[in-house]
């Protein structure tokens, strides 16, 4: 069986280069190795510290068009809508953002967004502390939809151009400079203060916080608005698009490329793959460890991957199996993309290490 073109999209696989010393430190991926030494560089994008979006984020939005191409540098993923018709949603042609439940903690001079994801949120909480929410939100002539109880999307002419940064770029920092504010102006939006308030406010010793407190877990005691944007006609140059992320897999739907969770290995994925001419699988082990800055078990998860898809993809080019692997691997700031083919394994005077990928 010739599966004809795989694409790994990783997102937080590369660390800044500061952190180049303590991320590499016991790291043992000889056919990554290889892999990267051999291939040729596409693209690589230098990022900016202060974006609102991250790198993963702007590749699977260019990559399915829904920014325009040659924007790579540029701070949009309007991905809200594509989201949202993950979740089971219709955005039809309106203006949609997400919206998740937080916690910001308070720390000794600012505020800290903690990753969402480290919440432990169960979905009857989520709909519990929403179904507060959503008469306040739509008071105040806000479109709000929910399908998933952790995810809401809000609709509305009065958030305009309003700008947010994904979750993950926030987290584990001061937030005042994170925190909505409208793109062409840089000032703050009242109607979303207003509403942000109203919802703090209405969470303020509600029984699913009082309870999570008396397990020991951080309250939810705010919302976080970002992905702002309208859906656009989108394509796909994947036949299938494997991912866990709501924003692949809805950007896949809209272009109607079949969609799946990704599988564990290499190999499970050859088995289901049948006939499928080009897949792009996004793998997402490092996210928390990387902002937790974990780096003992960010090295862990690239052994894991070594040995489930690194190796068993170096043999599948080696012996013709694989006709050509791509590689997108991300940072929090920018993104390095690789292609390589059978060919290119050959090609002993190309010497690239790992750590020349690492974004400034």
């Amino acid at each position: 069986m010739n599966a004809n073109r795989l694409h790994l999209l990783l997102p937080f696989a590369l660390p800044a280069a500061a952190d180049a010393s303590t991320a590499l430190h016991s790291l043992d991926i000889p056919a990554l190795d290889k892999l990267i030494a051999r291939a040729p560089l596409v693209e690589r994008v230098i990022g900016e510290d202060f974006q609102r979006t991250l790198p993963h984020e702007r590749w699977v939005a260019r990559a399915f068009g829904a920014v325009p191409a040659g924007t790579a540098a540029a701070d949009e993923a309007p991905l809200a809508p594509y989201m949202l018709l993950a979740d089971g949603g219709q955005p039809g042609s309106a203006t949609w953002a997400c919206v998740q439940p937080v916690h910001v903690r308070i720390a000794h001079d600012h505020l800290v967004l903690i990753d969402p994801a480290s919440l432990e949120l169960a979905d009857a909480d989520a709909r519990a502390l929403f179904d507060v929410a959503r008469p306040l939100i739509e008071e105040l002539g806000v479109r709000v939809e929910a399908p998933q109880p952790s995810r809401w999307y809000l609709s509305s002419d009065a958030f305009g151009t309003l700008a947010g940064a994904s979750p993950l770029r926030a987290s584990g920092r001061n937030i005042e400079i994170w925190l909505p504010h409208e793109a062409h102006t840089g000032e703050r939006s009242r109607a979303w203060m207003k509403l942000q308030n109203e919802v703090q406010m209405a969470w303020f010793e509600h029984p699913v916080n009082e309870a999570r407190e008396a397990r020991g877990l951080p309250a939810v005691n705010s919302i976080w608005f970002h992905a702002q944007g309208a859906a656009q006609p989108v394509r796909s140059g994947f036949t299938r698009v494997l991912s866990e992320a709501a924003a692949t897999r809805g950007l896949a739907l809209a272009a109607n490329a079949a969609t799946d969770a990704p599988p564990a290995t290499y190999g499970s994925w050859r088995s289901a793959n049948g006939s499928a001419a080009s897949t792009l699988i996004e793998l997402d082990p490092f996210s928390a460890p990387f902002i937790e800055q974990d780096w003992g078990r960010w090295n862990a998860a690239f052994a894991t991957l070594e040995r489930d898809w690194f190796s068993p993809a170096l043999a599948a080019l080696q012996s013709g199996e694989l006709g050509e692997l791509g590689l997108t691997l991300c940072g929090d700031t920018g993104s390095v993309t690789l292609n390589i083919t059978r060919g290119d394994l050959r090609k002993f005077w190309r010497r690239r290490v790992f750590a020349s990928l690492f974004i400034e």
